[in-house]
């Protein structure tokens, strides 16, 4: 059999994993367009900080691509499937035929329409290590620093930059800081934290048009700066599979074994769309746990195994300076709130069910709220007012309890 995974990040490893669960002779052909070995794109904040070095932000270790017999084509593209021939064309030019395809392409940074953009100097995104590398070889005391984003990406960028510029400014449309995980309440607490260390942010906000580095706001604010870094989301890579005709929608769209629409075509991580049971619907859940999942599956169906991926939620776990946040699934139905000490544990119950959590503050035993998520366990068959103050796997039978232990 002849695999090729399009993708270096988790889930084309996790990919890697699950074939060779099953196939530890096919040949693996890995393709990725940067020139790293895989890496944790979550670190490279902590790279700029010094926290960590270009060896430990490895995903795997150095020895993982030999132990498994796989053939890397780092620092190219891939520009074309072609499913007839059941090849990928590189940028090169050269072609690579396979049995199994993964496309496990991830995300590029959404850079918005705005008028003079392309005068900007010394502009960055901040997803890769290269990215990481600009701003270390740009940045010093004397520079301020405008980040377009008050999203996770933005805020560990603000994060890892202070100390090490003059002044940072973050501006963004929402009214609030990551505004696709928190609530005001809580986004309030985080941007105190921030704006306490000497962030400046200008919410329910844009920038109208750049000229050279001066940014021109919507409400006639104008900021000068010297970097810019662009944060203000991402957009799934999907055009591979949408040229040859695959379903996709946001993301291409796959099933629970992490098949596209296309024979022997898979696809997982943050390209795909998959199915969220806490929402209720496919969507693109862009978070690392997930693509791992996915890949893993993809790959054991790829060397001819049947296993499924059918629980997906989305996930977050944020940190700046010591405040901690962990949130799962949606916050939809009846909100249960219980502050103690300093922490906050808010609850969403809807239908017998857990729908969502955020732990703030002190967040062990998280992972017992996403099992009670992710298994759809009826509230009423264990001890929920229990739990909701003090996790533990006591509240559940027996029973449950060992079945957690061992998944």
């Amino acid at each position: 059999m002849n695999y090729v995974i399009i993708g270096n990040s988790v889930c084309g490893i996790a990919t890697v994993e699950g074939i060779r669960k099953l196939d530890k002779k096919g040949k693996i052909t890995l393709i990725g367009n940067e020139k790293y070995k895989a890496y944790s794109r979550p670190l490279i904040s902590y790279l700029i900080e010094g926290k960590t070095d270009l060896n430990k932000i490895n995903y795997r270790s150095d020895e993982f691509y030999e132990e498994n017999k796989v053939h890397t084509v780092f620092g190219k593209k891939v520009v074309k499937i072609d499913n007839d021939e059941k090849k990928v064309v590189l940028d090169n030019g050269k072609e690579i035929f396979f049995d199994k395809l993964m496309v496990a392409t991830g995300s590029k940074p959404f850079i918005p329409p705005i008028a003079g953009y392309e005068t900007v100097k010394n502009k960055t995104s901040f997803m890769t290590i290269d990215d990481a590398k600009y701003l270390m070889e740009h940045i010093d005391i004397s520079k301020n620093v405008l980040i377009m984003g008050a999203g996770l990406i933005g805020l560990k960028c603000a994060e890892c930059l202070l100390g090490k510029v003059k002044f940072i400014s973050v501006v963004d449309l929402a009214d609030r800081v990551l505004p696709s995980i928190l609530k005001k309440e809580e986004a309030k607490s985080v941007q105190d934290v921030l704006e306490e260390k000497g962030v400046k942010f200008y919410l329910e906000n844009s920038v109208a048009s750049f000229e050279k580095n001066v940014a021109f706001l919507k409400d006639e604010q104008v900021l000068p700066f010297d970097i810019l870094v662009t944060a203000v989301g991402v957009r799934p890579n999907v055009e591979l599979v949408k040229e040859i005709g695959g379903v996709v929608n946001r993301g291409i769209v796959i099933n629970d074994k992490c098949e596209t629409s296309l024979k022997d075509i898979y696809a997982g991580g943050d390209c795909a769309e998959t199915f969220d049971i806490s929402f209720g619907d496919k969507r693109v859940l862009a978070i690392l746990p997930n693509a791992y999942l996915e890949g893993e599956t993809a790959g054991e169906n790829m060397a001819g195994g049947n296993k499924t991926f059918d629980n997906a939620i989305p996930m977050n776990s944020i940190g700046f300076f010591g405040f901690h946040i962990i949130s799962a699934g949606t916050y939809d139905g009846e909100k249960i709130a219980i502050e103690e000490d300093g922490n906050k544990r808010i609850f969403y119950v809807k239908d017998d069910l857990l729908k969502g959590y955020m732990l703030i503050g002190k967040v062990d035993k998280a992972g017992i709220y996403t099992s009670l998520i992710r298994n759809k366990t009826k509230l009423s068959t264990i001890d929920f007012n229990a739990i909701i103050k003090e996790p533990s796997l006591i509240c559940f039978d027996k029973k449950r309890r060992d079945e957690i232990l061992t998944n």
